[in-house]
């Protein structure tokens, strides 16, 4: 799922895909049977772009390398030959991401007179310089409902100590979700954010964030940075680059705070902190792919069909990692799922809303080009966006898993939207016949997997999506992911039941209601 990039000549000769037809006569006006579109979607097609995208010349198209750049003019080449028109305004399918490498810092952290070094008991990841006279305790660092850890405070400006969890009652149960369930704040993938996301509301410089079980993690992730030499990629220009977050262990925490495992009321504590770590930031060439058909009765609702583009580049040892399974099976399950649509519109059937074909850079370095497109700069208004169906790895078959092969993991469906489960359920046994596995959509699953790919960032803005995936296996990020593994027929089917998802969503009368959507 995630990092990599390479090549152009013979990029440049479309491959024979563009010269299939379909007749007008082949569908009937009303109403309009996709099956003969659908059909368009081959074996023979998906293998053949597969075996160029994934092929040793793209030198694993990692982020900002020039394999990303031998994709994305691979990418461009298949649309213009398709005659399908990229969505940006300026005419470019390529949307820049400003994306900058920040070296692992160096330095130390000074509580009162005592230092810690970077790499021991604190950690980060970008430069931070500061000195304060006073550190703001507020508890877990939550805000929500009639519950907030911030009331009576005047945080700006200020370094604050969270820890993570949430309040529970004298009874047992939870403060916020007012139950025996946890909330969103102690799923560590989504809580996290949020508590650096209100502390820069609040005004904040900077968080210590204590976490002692998944401290480990961040140092883990940490030392792999620093024993391959390589920096941080994120998104320049956020507006956090004033904003500190450091992630502390249980003995710095205690060493601020000896009470902090029973103590949760918010306090000043009269400590004083000096932090002092330098670092550099490099520049990352890199761009989304973006093309589009407009819709023909509503052409301001948008439904967005997503893969990514990059994948982890080349090994230290010099092993190229061509990523046919990740991402390269969504990418040319994409270009398919396009061009069946565009035969549609040639035939007169093209769909009523408006359908957007996005290619995300960055995946594998944090979820980057679809974070820039949802959070930065949407090429379409986000609120007229109805749904987002992202593939993410559908070549190959999971070794742990028992059962029929014709099938797919579903994640998400039925997150934000009742409506679409169903739908996704009644579209699957109309036209298709997978089995629907849905393993990794259950809230517990300890992979995380919902938030671990593209549709998760459409997701925290309350678009509805599903995230179709085959699971991982042995050859997950290695130079052995190759596609004469991939499992062409079964790619066939799965990028069918995307086209006839999407195809239902484009033309359905009403965009899928919106049930359960997030804070």
């Amino acid at each position: 799922m995630k990092k990599s990039l390479w090549l152009l000549a013979g990029l440049l000769v479309a491959c024979n895909s563009s010269q299939k037809t379909v007749s007008k006569d082949v569908v009937s006006k009303a109403p309009v049977d996709p099956k003969a579109y659908a059909e368009t979607i081959t074996e023979s097609e998906l293998k053949e772009h597969l075996y160029t995208y994934a092929s040793d010349e793209f030198e694993g198209r990692e982020t900002g390398q020039p394999g990303q750049k031998k994709a994305i003019a691979y990418i461009k080449t298949e649309y213009e030959a398709l005659g399908i028109p990229p969505a940006q305004s300026n005419g470019d399918y390529f949307q820049k991401v400003p994306i900058e490498i920040s070296n692992l810092p160096i330095g130390k952290l000074r509580i009162d007179n005592k230092d810690f070094l970077l790499g021991n008991h604190v950690l980060t990841f970008s430069s931070s310089q500061s000195d304060y006279n006073e550190i703001v305790y507020v508890g877990y660092g939550i805000e929500e409902d009639q519950y907030s850890d911030y009331t009576g405070l005047n945080v700006a400006g200020k370094i604050l100590l969270v820890k993570s969890g949430e309040p529970v009652n004298n009874d047992g149960t939870y403060v916020v979700s007012g139950t025996s369930e946890k909330s969103v704040w102690s799923n560590m993938s989504e809580s996290l954010g949020k508590r650096l996301q209100l502390a820069q509301e609040k005004g904040a410089s900077g968080v210590l964030y204590y976490d002692s079980e998944n401290f480990a993690r961040f140092k883990r992730r940490f030392d792999y940075m620093k024993s391959n030499s390589s920096g941080r990629m994120s998104l320049k220009d956020l507006g956090t680059e004033n904003f500190s977050s450091l992630f502390i262990d249980q003995t710095l925490a205690k060493t601020i705070m000896p009470t902090i495992e029973k103590d949760s009321s918010p306090k000043i504590l009269d400590t004083k902190l000096s932090l002092d770590f330098e670092s550099s930031n490099d520049a990352v060439d890199s761009e989304n792919v973006v093309a589009f058909i407009e819709g023909t009765e509503k052409p301001d609702e948008y439904v967005v069909i997503s893969s990514h583009l990059d994948h982890i580049g080349i090994s230290s040892e010099g092993e190229i990692n061509n990523g046919a399974d990740d991402d390269g099976s969504g990418t040319v399950a994409l270009l398919e799922i396009a061009e069946a649509f565009e035969k549609a519109k040639e035939a007169g059937n093209g769909p009523k809303r408006s359908l957007v074909f996005l290619h995300v850079t960055g995946e594998e370095k944090g979820l980057l080009g679809s974070q820039y497109y949802t959070d930065i700069e949407p090429t379409f208004p986000l609120d007229q966006t109805v749904a987002n169906l992202n593939i993410d790895m559908i070549g190959r078959i999971d070794p742990k898993r028992e059962g029929d092969r014709n099938y797919i993991y579903l994640i998400g469906s039925d997150k934000l939207s009742t409506e679409l489960h169903e739908l996704s359920e009644e579209i699957n046994a109309k036209y298709t016949n997978l089995e629907l596995d849905y393993t990794y959509n259950d809230e517990n699953d300890p992979n995380r997997f919902y938030y671990r790919s593209d549709h998760y960032n459409f997701a925290k803005n309350n678009i509805p999506i599903i995230f179709y995936f085959n699971g991982t296996h042995d050859d997950y990020h290695r130079p052995s992911d190759t596609p004469d593994k991939i499992n062409y027929d079964l790619l066939e089917n799965r990028t069918r039941l995307i086209f006839y998802t999407a195809w239902e969503l484009a033309n359905r009368n009403n965009p899928v209601i919106v049930d359960k959507a997030t804070d």
